[in-house]
């Protein structure tokens, strides 16, 4: 099995550093069709993510394409809702989980469907701190507890609501990752119920993957770039409806 989770984990890294996302959104759906229970595939993710956003992050500020600015509030509640949903996810059963992860692929395909790409920073609206950390404390207890990094949550509101740029969207959508994945593994660590050994090989597998995904990022356009986030989340709709039904 450990093989097989290394081409998986280079794939997931790519996707993490194209998209912005965690890798969670596609990685949990290829470990339920690989075999794996949901809760192990949600601990999995959860460890890959760690790896993912904090080397995409890196590169993406090297790059500048990172601004830290109002991204820290959002990081915060992220933290703390994402250390909240790890203890939240061992009291939900695994239907109920899955389920819930079938409705925000359809939320985020709504959001990203309906909204307009832009290119500029004119357009970018701004919200009050508070307000910043409480969608970071809602968005890590919904993700965490699904195994997801938050940013397929948090990419749709930002570009479909707040009209951000969808390349500063990505990047700030990766870098809110790094917040609610290191303290879904904190309170996933303590309370036991995470494959740290699978974990690591995807994750470490994942490094290679997320540079080649930043450098591709760089090198799309807007509009292609926001038909591709589509079909990656009509990918983890299909694999997820096919698990839940077939």
């Amino acid at each position: 099995m450990m093989i097989e989770l290394i081409p998986v984990g280079i794939f997931i890294g790519a996707m993490a550093g194209f998209f912005g996302i965690g890798g969670g959104m596609i990685l949990v759906p290829i470990l339920l069709v690989l075999g794996f229970e949901t809760k192990d595939a949600i601990g999995i993710s959860i460890v890959q993510m760690v790896f993912s956003s904090i080397y995409g992050s890196y590169l993406n500020f090297k790059k500048g394409s990172l601004h830290v600015g109002e991204g820290i509030f959002v990081g915060f509640g992220g933290f703390v809702g994402g250390y909240i949903g790890g203890y939240v996810t061992q009291f939900i059963a695994d239907v109920v989980l899955q389920f819930l992860f079938l409705g925000v692929l359809l939320f985020a395909l709504f959001r990203l469907f309906f909204s307009q790409p832009h290119e500029g920073e004119g357009r970018t609206r701004t919200l009050g701190k508070g307000l910043l950390f409480g969608i970071g404390l809602g968005i890590g207890i919904f993700s965490i507890t699904l195994g997801v990094g938050g940013s397929i949550i948090l990419l749709p509101i930002l570009v479909g609501l707040l009209q951000y740029p969808i390349k500063k969207a990505v990047s700030a959508g990766l870098f809110f990752v790094v917040f609610s994945s290191v303290a879904g593994l904190i309170s996933r660590l303590s309370t036991g119920t995470i494959d740290f050994g699978n974990g690591l090989v995807v994750a470490v597998a994942s490094l290679v993957g997320v540079a080649f995904g930043i450098w591709l990022k760089d090198h799309v356009t807007s509009k292609n770039h926001k038909m591709a986030l589509l079909a990656l989340y009509m990918l983890a709709l299909g694999m997820l409806v096919k698990k839940i039904w077939f």
